[in-house]
């Protein structure tokens, strides 16, 4: 008999729902972006972003279902985004599920927005372990060591902006569209990387990253040309930007994948989606007939629920059940929720 598992996700500024069958299979999958009414402030407003989760929950809800021609009583689970981020916002989807879940009398499983982006990759191909993840976001960077389901073990992490953080950044620098990062992409694909900015490396065999020394030298190099009277070609600044950022990224999770041993590499989040970070790790990891390389599908990389319900799906197999008094943890550990997963089975 097939599984049906409902995912829903609020973390931040996407209203999204999804149902999986077989913890693989996108039945539905139901996003509602507030993009449009983010850009002029140049970010997301947790405030707004709350009030549109509280108008949109139940529609995007009832559109799910519509899509997949099922019920909520065709449900096996409802699983959610506890955590980590915006406590308002994830409150709407905590309580939302909490709501179906009780009154339809369905197990209710809490799931760690990042332990999603990560399981977006199994949609599409199946997971063959130890594997290494690369997280990459607009809140995270890390590298993320899985010698099986549901177990994670952070082995390098930002220690202070993520890239994502650091490309939005360089974008509102360079006076560009929110969101930048889609936009310095695509700049970076039209200029030349001639700009010698930093790349930090930290300590020898250090797997973290950081990325706010980048993010000064390129404000710091924008600031002084303006004072000079000089002209940066903008697309010029976003291709050395890039470059900096990608070889990075790229380095260090080809020398982790090389220390641990891993069958696969998975990169996951929002700047998985960058040409360039797509194409630097392809270059560097297709001679490496031993290591798999999978990126998600573009519309897997940006947060949805479709994510959610597969992670969601593996806590379910494991037994994991969350309580009533379920709540919304804005920075929710990815490593002790996964050892509070293990006590809860």
């Amino acid at each position: 008999m097939s599984e049906y598992i409902l995912g829903i996700e609020t973390s931040c500024d996407e209203t999204a729902a999804a149902i999986i069958k077989d913890g693989r299979e996108i039945v539905s999958n139901v996003v509602a972006s507030q993009i449009e009414s983010h850009k002029r402030f140049g970010g997301v407003v947790p405030e707004i972003a709350s009030r549109h989760h509280v108008e949109q929950i139940t529609i995007v809800l009832e559109e799910t279902f519509a899509k997949a021609g099922l019920t909520i009583d065709d449900m096996d689970a409802v699983a959610v985004t506890e955590g980590p981020g915006l406590v308002g916002a994830l409150l709407v989807g905590v309580n939302a599920a909490k709501g179906l879940a009780y009154a339809h009398q369905k197990p209710l499983i809490g799931v760690h927005h990042i332990a999603g982006h990560i399981y977006a990759n199994r949609l599409e191909k199946e997971f063959e372990f130890p594997l290494l993840a690369l997280v990459v976001s607009g809140g995270h960077t890390e590298l993320i060591l899985m010698k099986e389901h549901g177990d994670f073990e952070i082995i390098g992490e930002t220690r202070d902006d993520a890239a994502g953080e650091a490309y939005d950044k360089v974008a509102r620098t360079l006076e560009l569209p929110y969101p930048g990062g889609p936009k310095i992409d695509q700049l970076a694909h039209q200029g030349e990387a001639n700009i010698d900015f930093p790349r930090a490396w930290l300590e020898e065999n250090s797997f973290d990253f950081s990325f706010s020394g980048l993010k000064s030298a390129v404000i710091n190099t924008l600031h002084n040309a303006k004072q000079k009277g000089e002209t940066l070609k903008q697309e010029d600044v976003a291709a050395s930007f890039q470059a900096s950022v990608v070889e990075v990224l790229t380095e260090k999770t080809f020398q982790a994948a090389k220390q641990y041993g891993v069958k696969q590499v998975i990169v996951a989040g929002g700047v998985a989606a960058n040409k360039g970070l797509r194409a630097a790790m392809q270059a560097k990891f297709e001679p490496e007939e031993a290591v798999e390389l999978l990126f998600p599908s573009l519309s897997l990389c940006t947060d949805n629920a479709a994510m959610i319900a597969a992670a969601g799906s593996i806590a379910f197999k494991q037994g994991h059940r969350a309580q009533w008094d379920l709540n919304a943890n804005p920075s929710l550990n990815l490593e002790r929720y996964a050892s509070r997963s293990k006590l809860e089975r």
